[in-house]
């Protein structure tokens, strides 16, 4: 897509330059913003070049990141669970889940200053205000219906997707749907939440009629918005619907109609070549069309400037230029949820399980996605391209410094030498495209409304293509997969829930996942992840001492470290707990926030959600 905005507005400079002479000065924030059609030539909505300028940077501001991307005013507590370490040392996310002081009405910024639009993050309804514009405005110019229908139509899904974060996290929100100036805006006051639905579905309905026939290629669209995506968007948006954060009367209606939207999905991707990708590992590390399974991306390159980010280095370990970041180690609860190679969970004992789990080697028989997403002590991550290179996690260990147990693999391409990791004056890092939707999560969805409408056997063959590709052994008859047990709709919920934790760890999707299923505030205990310490402190002296024969080898590199009494000789598995943190504790009114101060200025007749202070809107209202 890049390249496609390149050609497009090379070809735009002349007109460009002709339309700034004739309006004046304009800087960069206003014209991506316009504000008003009379502030600038209303002849940019007759420019194919002005418009794909404009929506790029709608694009920018609306597609979904990398996680933690982003430092950006409290935004973290938006992400917090029990994924992740990140969430036992962040301020904000502890209070978030509760464990240490109360989240105020002040604190949660997902709008907000209303002042302020031109960085990700600032404000969603500046991301809303530029698709209100393109959606107004493109009408009424001269390109040809063609262009115009392309256009409109990517306007309308992104105006749904913002939309549809705003709604997640806050219940019913303003509907804005009409072009405003930022310096008198007025939002209005709250729609319900049923209304907002309505309107994102019925602004995907619109994208689906637009983007028709419109096929992207591989070098002008990827990321774009087409009807394959819209689709998906229109399931996901369903299925939330359906899920209990907003239908906690389960009513049954919403399900019937989730199921039909995500199985249309399920079957438009099919046609259209979805499948899961062979290796697990290579998901992220795959771009373009080559790519069977990534749907939906926000596209990135490290060597074309402001197009990178630095997650790399967020999940690095020093010893290879990474500064590893708390978002991306995982907390006890996640290592513990991935089952055995057999698809059993740790917990089983007896019956058909094959594997038993040994606490100690934690890493041994697991699922073998544990494998390919976890980088314990002792193990093989061939970082900077060195083949057979291992990653020791011991307290103090040579050249580290944070001292955890475990390390994150996803997001990292290991083939980035150590001195290239940092994205820096905006170059460099890693190119690394972000998949928001992936075919797995289509599936999985699609799974989930069949289960709860009553199709087990739908649900459960979703599930085992999953874990077949995951790597899960077939087990009894060549077709069990760990499901044999899975004789009802509850044991399948379970499973569900389960499979997405591990399926999708650090995509972004467990908070919103506890959040939509009304599981957020079940959490109990403290957020602990693993720390592996030396049986005696001088162990490390001769763990870090070179092999005569070859000295540029340590002896550790020689150790068999899956063999437990040579792993015991040296270490001992601890867990790690951050300081000062007490038990999850979740309000149940936090599955829904209220509006910052900066954005209730915004109009007179904005109201606080129920539960926060001063709160009176119903946001299921």
């Amino acid at each position: 897509m890049i390249k496609k905005y390149k050609d497009i507005l090379k070809k735009s400079v002349l007109f460009l330059a002709l339309s700034t002479a004739i309006v004046g000065c304009v800087n960069k924030d206003e014209f991506f913003e316009l504000k008003d059609r009379g502030g600038i030539d209303a002849a940019i909505w007759s420019t194919e070049g002005a418009i794909e300028m404009h929506l790029r940077e709608t694009y920018d501001m609306s597609t979904p990141r990398f996680p933690h991307q982003d430092t950006y005013d409290r935004y973290p507590i938006h992400l917090a669970s029990d994924e992740n370490y990140f969430s036992g040392n962040d301020t904000w996310a502890k209070a978030a889940l509760g464990v240490q002081g109360v989240l105020a009405n002040n604190d949660v910024r997902f709008v907000g200053n209303k002042y302020q639009g031109s960085t990700f993050g600032d404000n969603r309804y500046f991301d809303i205000a530029r698709c209100n514009n393109g959606i107004v405005n493109i009408p009424l110019g001269t390109l040809s219906d063609a262009l115009k229908k392309r256009f409109v139509g990517q306007y309308y899904a992104l105006r749904a997707l913002n939309y549809f974060e705003l709604v997640k996290v806050y219940g019913g929100v303003p509907l804005v749907l009409t072009p405003q100036s930022p310096g008198t805006l007025d939002v209005g006051g709250r729609a319900k939440a049923k209304e907002c639905f309505d309107q994102i579905l019925k602004d995907l309905d619109l994208a689906k009629e637009n983007l028709q026939n419109i096929t992207w290629g591989d070098s002008d669209g990827r990321g774009r918005i087409s009807t394959e995506i819209v689709a998906c968007l229109r399931a996901r948006v369903l299925l939330y619907w359906a899920s209990p954060q907003f239908n906690p009367g389960n009513d049954l209606s919403r399900w019937q109609t989730a199921l039909q939207a995500n199985k249309e999905a399920y079957d438009l991707c099919k046609a259209n070549g979805r499948k899961l990708m062979s290796n697990y590992s290579d998901i992220f590390l795959t771009e373009g069309l080559v790519n069977t399974e990534a749907v939906f991306v926000r596209t990135y390159s490290a060597t074309v400037e402001r197009r990178g980010h630095n997650t790399e280095n967020k999940v690095r370990p020093v010893t290879e230029g990474g500064s590893a970041n708390n978002a991306f180690i995982p907390t006890l609860i996640l290592l513990n949820a991935y089952p055995m190679k057999d698809g059993n969970p740790i917990s089983t004992v007896g019956g058909n399980a094959k594997y038993t789990y040994d606490a100690t080697m934690f890493w041994q028989n697991r699922d073998p996605r544990f494998e390919a997403t976890f980088a314990y002590n002792g193990s093989v991550w061939p970082l900077s391209g060195k083949a057979g290179r291992k990653q020791w996690n011991y307290v103090n260990a040579a050249g580290e410094t944070a001292n955890y147990g475990v390390y994150s693999k996803k997001f990292s391409n290991a083939s980035i030498a150590s001195g290239a990791v940092n994205y820096t004056n905006n170059l460099g890092g890693s190119g690394m495209d972000w998949v928001e939707i992936r075919f797995a999560e289509v599936m999985m969805n699609y799974a989930e409304c069949a289960n709860e409408t009553g199709d087990l056997s739908t649900a459960k063959n979703l599930i085992r293509e999953i874990r077949q590709r995951a790597g899960i052994e077939a087990g009894n008859g060549g077709n069990d997969y760990g499901l044999g047990a899975i004789s009802s709709s509850s044991q399948m919920r379970e499973l569900l829930v389960n499979e997405r934790f591990i399926e999708f760890s650090f995509e972004s999707k467990r908070n919103a996942d506890l959040r939509r299923l009304r599981r957020w505030h079940t959490l109990t205990g403290t957020i602990q992840t693993i720390r592996i310490e030396l049986q005696r402190s001088g162990d490390k002296a001769i763990l870090e001492s070179a092999i005569p024969t070859n000295p540029t080898m340590l002896r550790r590199d020689t150790l068999d470290y899956n063999k437990k009494s040579t792993y015991n000789y040296f270490f001992k598995n601890a867990v790690l707990t951050p300081s000062g943190i007490s038990a999850f504790s979740i309000p149940e009114y936090h599955y829904f926030y209220t509006f910052h101060n900066d954005f209730m200025y915004s109009s007179a007749l904005l109201l606080p959600t129920i539960g926060w202070a001063g709160g009176s809107f119903d946001p299921l209202n």
